[in-house]
């Protein structure tokens, strides 16, 4: 059976956890995942079914501008929970 995967997810969460690390910014759960869905919601979804789709969509995840936009995106919603976070 064919399971549906949005990659920008997981690229998301990944990045998020390697940034809030270096930040002065509370380390909780939900701060995490208030800071993955903020960004999420400014990133295009990248939606895959097959291993094949997943190869290529992650190899196009990787050019420059791409992962500017996931950093940049993770960036601003580092900001947005560090000044109104949600505990």
């Amino acid at each position: 059976m064919a399971v549906l995967h949005n990659l920008m997810e997981e690229t998301v969460l990944q990045a998020v956890n390697e940034l809030m690390g270096k930040q002065n910014i509370c380390q909780c759960e939900q701060c995490r995942l208030d800071v993955a869905a903020i960004a999420l919601n400014n990133l295009p979804p990248r939606y895959v079914v097959t291993p094949g789709g997943a190869s290529h969509s992650r190899a196009d995840l990787l050019e420059v501008q791409k992962y500017v936009d996931v950093m940049g995106a993770i960036a601003k919603a580092i900001r947005l929970v560090k000044e109104h976070p949600r505990h």
